[in-house]
């Protein structure tokens, strides 16, 4: 949603027990993170009528100063932070057909009958923020603090601007293709997958509860209705709304052997895939309990998107919860993307880049004469090893010969990998590259950036290069990478991978699943540069080659005339000055046999 309404956009599925009083339908909830541009506080406060809080008047540190969006269970206002000087969106418990505004901003019941539903409501709407105040992940809503008052409660959550993936799929002329879908599935499976693990359940999703941040493109789930849910649970005289086409069967009614689940996330994400291929939603669950018209992706799009995506979808939208994918965790596996993160609670999760529908195409003919040889082979997106997959290259010289082993009949067992973790705090490596050390040496403070890699000695045919990367402030981030011989080059951002921005205190894991690594001969060690800076940077002026699989830059060994802080990059935000401090780490994988 965002702070335009569509009439095209009320597509709620209203159910009224047969002994419902009569009443107005709730409008949906509004989302907790709005969009547009901020308005300017008012000089005083006024009324907007209804039961929302008036403009200009102050709840805590925070200015209300404007309405972003009024529903049936709660009021979402703009507000500015006076505190720290920002605006953020301000979400108010306020079920209107409970409850009403009275005097000196004070929220009461209607009737004494609703004082137990309304009471049962704020300690759900409570329990979702404090919940989802412990986590900090890139696709949920983050919540920055809560507290009751005037008689019911308030959650507090950042101003987001963007466009509703229901928007941005009716803005397009033609369906995304499958690298579009997964940049899309890939966090917001993940997301799903760290409040499952919490026993948490979304249960609203579609395109119009998902936004596109306008800065970086990453979807963010919206609306979590918790309060909505337990509201309905308890009370036969409210509406219970459910959006058709999105909602499974088990939530138009709990029956034994039909209870919600992560399996009710599955089917409305998958149904959000459905509808974005084939430019509509599925047919209502519960019409499909009576006759099932449902025609399949395998029908409607085959041969336009892998059958790995195909099935995996088909599967989650079984109408019936048994025969559905039972667990995100599972959808992300069907998907080909299991093993991309372990939820842990309460921690960020990694980013992971879009994967794409095809396989990566052969590594280009060597140039010239000049000599590459493969240090990372690419992975199938499967996860299976194909001859001629992609491929990462250096220049690099003759690796000596690992040291011999005692003659065998049976071949001698590969070195167990190396774990301990390498982070920027620990001493700098004598054999880095000279410009390595001196750009970790002439750090700014305060980024504190932590690199780490998963494992320190590679098995080359079987391991595959992981590392992730931390910063204390927020920028863009960038690897470059450097070989035994001197040859340099720019391994992250590449054509795969373009959006390289980090979050403060938000790791990034690397390589993402669209470009998978992996070791290959010559054995030998190679050292990792990670930079952050505040603003982005740009090293395609200094690249001499590009190799077209996954567009990573050959950069030159020796620094470019008049350059002598070249390895930070050129200014790429407008300005000359745009590289003002910047943060910087190393780290080393050996490649072994």
């Amino acid at each position: 949603m965002n702070s335009t309404s569509d009439p095209e956009d009320n597509d709620a599925t209203i159910i009224r027990p047969a002994n419902a009083v009569p009443a107005e339908p709730p409008a949906a909830d509004p989302p907790t993170v709005m969009t547009g541009a901020p308005a300017p506080a008012p000089a005083a406060a006024r009324h907007e009528g209804g039961n929302a809080l008036p403009v200009g008047s102050r709840q805590a540190e925070f200015e209300v100063t404007r309405v972003l969006g009024e529903g049936g269970f709660g009021i979402v206002y703009l507000a500015r932070d006076h505190a720290l000087e920002r605006m953020v969106a301000l979400k108010e418990y306020m079920p209107a057909a409970l409850a009403l505004r009275g005097e000196a901003s004070q929220v009461r019941v209607r009737s004494e009958r609703h004082r137990d539903t309304f009471e049962a409501g704020l300690k759900s709407f409570i329990n979702e923020a404090r919940l989802l105040a412990q986590f900090d992940h890139p696709s949920l809503v983050k919540v920055y603090r809560f507290w009751e008052a005037n008689g019911t409660a308030f959650m507090v959550m950042p101003f987001v601007e963007g466009r509703t993936l229901k928007e941005t799929l009716k803005a397009r002329t033609e369906p995304p293709d499958e690298a579009w879908l997964m940049g899309l599935l890939a966090p917001l499976t993940e997301a799903l997958q760290v409040l499952h693990g919490e026993h948490c359940y979304h249960r609203d999703i579609a395109p119009d509860n998902i936004i596109l941040v306008a800065s970086t493109g990453r979807p963010l789930l919206l609306d979590f209705g918790a309060a909505r849910r337990v509201i309905g649970d308890m009370t036969q005289a409210l509406t219970v709304i459910l959006k058709p086409g999105y909602a499974p069967i088990e939530q138009y009614a709990e029956v034994p052997g039909m209870k919600q689940g992560p399996w009710t996330d599955v089917y409305a994400l998958a149904a959000v895939v459905y509808c974005a291929i084939t430019g509509r939603t599925p047919p209502a669950s519960v019409g499909r309990m009576v006759k099932d018209e449902h025609v399949p992706l395998a029908v409607l799009a085959q041969g336009r998107y892998s059958d790995r995506l195909v099935r995996a979808v088909d599967r989650a939208l079984q109408v019936l919860p048994d025969q559905r994918t039972p667990s995100m965790a599972a959808f992300r596996e069907d998907l080909g993307l299991a093993g991309e993160y372990t939820p842990q609670p309460g921690q960020m999760a990694t980013q992971i880049q879009p994967v794409p529908a095809a396989a990566p195409a052969a590594p280009p003919p060597p140039r010239g004469e000049a000599s590459r040889t493969p240090l990372f082979a690419g992975l199938a997106v499967a996860g299976l090893a194909i001859a001629g997959a992609a491929t990462w290259w250096a220049t690099r010289a003759p690796a000596p010969a690992p040291a011999p082993v005692a003659a065998t009949t049976s071949p001698a067992p590969a070195p167990a990998p190396v774990t301990a973790p390498v982070k920027a705090t620990d001493p700098v490596p004598q054999d880095l590259p000279g410009h390595f050390r001196q750009v970790v040496a002439r750090q700014t403070a305060g980024f504190a950036v932590q690199a780490q890699a998963e494992r320190t000695q590679l098995r080359i045919d079987r391991d595959e290069l992981r590392f992730s990367v931390t910063s204390a402030r927020e920028g863009y981030l960038y690897v470059l990478l450097a070989g035994p011989d001197g040859s340099l080059l720019q391994l992250y951002p590449n054509d795969r991978a373009r959006t390289n921005r980090i979050g403060a205190n938000t790791p990034v894991r690397l390589p993402g699943a669209n470009w998978p690594l992996k070791a290959s001969d010559p054995p030998g060690a190679e050292h990792f540069l990670v930079l952050v800076t505040p603003e982005p940077r740009t090293y395609a002026p200094w690249a001499t080659e590009k190799e077209s699989t996954y567009g990573f830059l050959t950069l030159p060994a020796q620094p470019p005339a008049g350059q002598p802080q070249w390895l930070l990059g050129q200014p790429d935000c407008g300005h000359a000055d745009c590289a003002a401090g910047y943060g910087a780490a190393v780290f080393t994988v050996e490649a072994v046999r």
